[in-house]
């Protein structure tokens, strides 16, 4: 029986035969979801939590608009910080083609929104999938007078004798 298993096992391993799942949609979300609307800041959530390039002050806003958009493309997933405070990951942005990853949210990185959705929240976390961006204010937090660009090294240092 554990040969059997482990031949199959194998077989699946080798060939990629995997079984197809149905993708899942945003327009099936199902009926715990709460229909909401929240004013915030688009974020780079993994510096936003780790806490790796600064505070929070220090991760948002013109200081971190460089950082926020390498960590968007290289998928780390984008949050909206609210206005009260509250993060919320965002799972789909309104009309984007693919999910949470990638190029997706390049030209909102540190942009103020104003956007309607559905949340899911599991495990303490919130989830928010974007079904309409109502106003997209630009980067409104100039902070980068205060906090210089975060990361440093996103801006290069002029050669010797420039």
């Amino acid at each position: 029986m554990r040969r059997l298993f482990r031949a199959a096992i194998g077989a699946v391993l080798c060939c990629g035969v995997v079984p197809a799942l149905p993708p899942v949609r945003a327009a099936e979300t199902p009926a715990s979801g709460q229909r909401i609307t929240v004013t915030g800041e688009s974020i780079d959530t993994w510096c936003y939590f780790s806490g790796v390039m600064g505070g929070p002050d220090a991760v948002v806003g013109s200081a971190h608009h460089t950082c926020a958009m390498w960590c968007a493309a290289g998928g780390i997933p984008v949050g909206l910080l609210a206005d009260d405070g509250t993060v919320y990951m965002v799972l789909k942005l309104a009309d984007e083609p693919n999910t949470n990853g990638g190029d997706t949210f390049l030209d909102v990185a540190s942009h103020r929104l104003h956007a309607q959705g559905i949340l899911h929240v599991r495990d303490g976390i919130n989830y928010l999938i974007v079904e309409k961006v109502i106003a997209d204010d630009g980067i409104t937090n100039h902070n980068h007078e205060d906090y210089g660009v975060v990361p440093g090294f996103a801006i290069p240092e002029p050669k010797k004798g420039e």
